[in-house]
């Protein structure tokens, strides 16, 4: 392994706590298109004439539930049509080998999960695509699959009411369940944070990494993009997750 892959490799063998930060880029390899942007699902507006971030926004699911969720089908279709890669199983054999090992996710997709990540140490900040429930009545569906093969928006078999994800809109609150979860364990401090395939864009994201390396810990990023966030660790692999996750645990556990 080229030097920067022994460091983060070696902090990791090292450290105890363990957050592990996730974003859009990780599951681009799983054949997901970000929102937006320069091979994403969408640039700056939509078919509609609008902007990605009004059309995927709450006041746009209460106001025109149709049109917010013709696109949230979209992104939901492209799940559903994938799967967990390389970076996701490495993640998770991690936490397997080291219990104080957690993962916080920007990501709705649900792969951690499915890779194998304990919920339990698993903070999905924006929400997870399944289950749906309702907005009137607060009925769960769980098979969001079946739901889709409807017309648009789903409806709620119990009231008729339109259903939606559990996942964080545009101009929508992060959830404080998730929120007091992280304070609980930044509080309780991390040895290494490891940002990947995100950026410097929201606040969660930079404290942890500020908090860790204030505090002496070790931080790194795996993304091929030079940015801010590039600024503020101590190791940076201009690489993909998928690749460079796979090599890292056969460094860390050989056997």
């Amino acid at each position: 392994m080229n030097e920067p892959l022994t460091r983060v490799a070696d902090a990791l063998i090292r450290a105890n706590r363990i957050l592990i930060i996730t974003g859009a880029g990780l599951s681009v390899d799983s054949g997901l298109p970000t929102y937006r942007g320069i091979g994403g699902l969408y640039n700056s507006h939509t078919e509609d004439g609008v902007a990605i971030e009004t059309a995927l926004s709450g006041p746009m699911l209460r106001h025109e539930p149709a049109l917010c969720w013709k696109y949230l089908a979209q992104i939901s279709r492209a799940c559903v049509a994938a799967a967990p890669n390389r970076g996701h199983l490495a993640i998770a054999e991690l936490q397997r080998h080291k219990p104080g090992c957690w993962v916080l996710t920007q990501n709705i997709d649900g792969f951690h999960r499915t890779a194998g990540s304990l919920p339990e140490r698993l903070i999905e900040i924006h929400g997870s695509l399944s289950p749906l429930f309702c907005m009137e009545c607060g009925y769960s569906a769980e098979d969001r699959i079946e739901y889709l093969s409807r017309p648009l928006p789903p409806r709620c078999d119990a009231c008729g009411g339109v259903l939606r994800p559990l996942v964080v809109l545009f101009e929508e609150m992060l959830p404080e369940a998730a929120l007091h979860r992280l304070q609980t364990e930044l509080a309780e401090g991390f040895d290494a944070v490891i940002a990947i395939g995100t950026s410097v864009s929201f606040a969660y994201i930079v404290e942890p990494i500020l908090k860790v390396r204030h505090a002496g810990g070790f931080t790194a990023r795996i993304d091929p993009a030079i940015d801010e966030l590039s600024l503020l660790v101590d190791v940076q692999i201009a690489e993909r997750a998928s690749d460079v996750l796979p090599q890292l645990i056969r460094h860390i556990f050989p056997d």
